[in-house]
């Protein structure tokens, strides 16, 4: 699996955010995709309205587009923050408020794969206990995706661009999914592989894949430096992904590259491969 075997995805949260978000699956669509995943659409709260889950979930149907994976509610994102669900007090609340009806949407749209995204570090509060909240909540999380068919993914952010969040390697973000498991016995938790964020971290990407592809529910790509399509950086996305597959991985590849105006004009490098 090169890019041009790959099943792909595009993030409706990264690319085209220039159009309302009702119309954004008929736009991917539009361009060729029939797989979609989201960021927690409603920054501002955790249980939206009926009426506007079902404005989404009815734009994802009429359009033709599968969605194949959400966050739960993430606080400010795209913004300062990285997560919600290790921040004691409002925004630990918010995230456990989420958890059932984001599980219920995933459901309504037979999504498979539900990413729990960690909180940044708070002064004042010892690490120690904010993990141990942060896996309370991944339990709970985890025990609403199985209830409705689901992964739960646990991602590796980047230390430069999210210098507070504390899970930035893949093998840091390999130890929570274990920890989830162990607690649960359910075996649901795994890997979000995002091979922009790895590369920003330094990380070797080749090993990365040999060591952790059996335990990878979802990936995702853009290239390095500037996260843009492949082809504008300097990532080997096409060996990679390569890899990916001869190391077992079938699942769907999700694109998370910030595009250069209207993000229909960015999928030209899918026409070389």
């Amino acid at each position: 699996m090169s890019l041009s075997e790959a099943r792909f995805d595009v993030n409706l949260s990264i690319l085209f955010t220039e159009l309302p978000l009702l119309e954004r699956p008929a736009a991917a669509a539009a361009a060729g995709f029939t797989a979609v995943e989201l960021w927690w659409p409603w920054i501002e709260t955790p249980t939206p309205a009926q009426a506007e889950l079902d404005a989404l979930r009815d734009a994802l149907n009429d359009a033709g587009t599968q969605l194949v994976g959400l966050n739960f509610y993430a606080g400010q994102l795209p913004g300062p923050d990285r997560g919600a669900l290790s921040i004691p007090g409002e925004e630990s609340d918010r995230f456990r408020a989420n958890i059932e009806v984001a599980a219920e949407f995933a459901r309504s749209l037979g999504c498979k794969a539900l990413n729990a995204l960690y909180g940044n570090r708070v002064e004042g509060v010892a690490p120690e206990v904010q993990d141990a909240l942060a896996l309370e909540n991944l339990v709970l999380a985890a025990r609403a995706a199985d209830r409705v068919g689901a992964i739960l993914l646990v991602e590796a952010l980047n230390k430069p661009e999210s210098p507070l969040c504390p899970i930035v390697s893949a093998p840091r973000a390999i130890e929570v999914v274990d920890q989830v498991n162990a607690a649960t016995g359910l075996g649901n938790a795994k890997f979000l592989m995002d091979l922009y964020h790895l590369s920003m971290n330094g990380e070797d990407l080749d090993e990365v894949i040999d060591r952790y592809a059996d335990r990878t529910g979802h990936v995702q790509i853009a290239d390095n430096p500037g996260r843009g399509a492949p082809g504008t950086g300097t990532l080997p996305l096409d060996d990679l992904v390569g890899r990916l597959r001869k190391a077992g991985y079938d699942g769907y590849v999700g694109l998370e590259y910030k595009p250069t105006g209207p993000s229909a004009d960015n999928f030209q490098w899918l026409s070389a491969h």
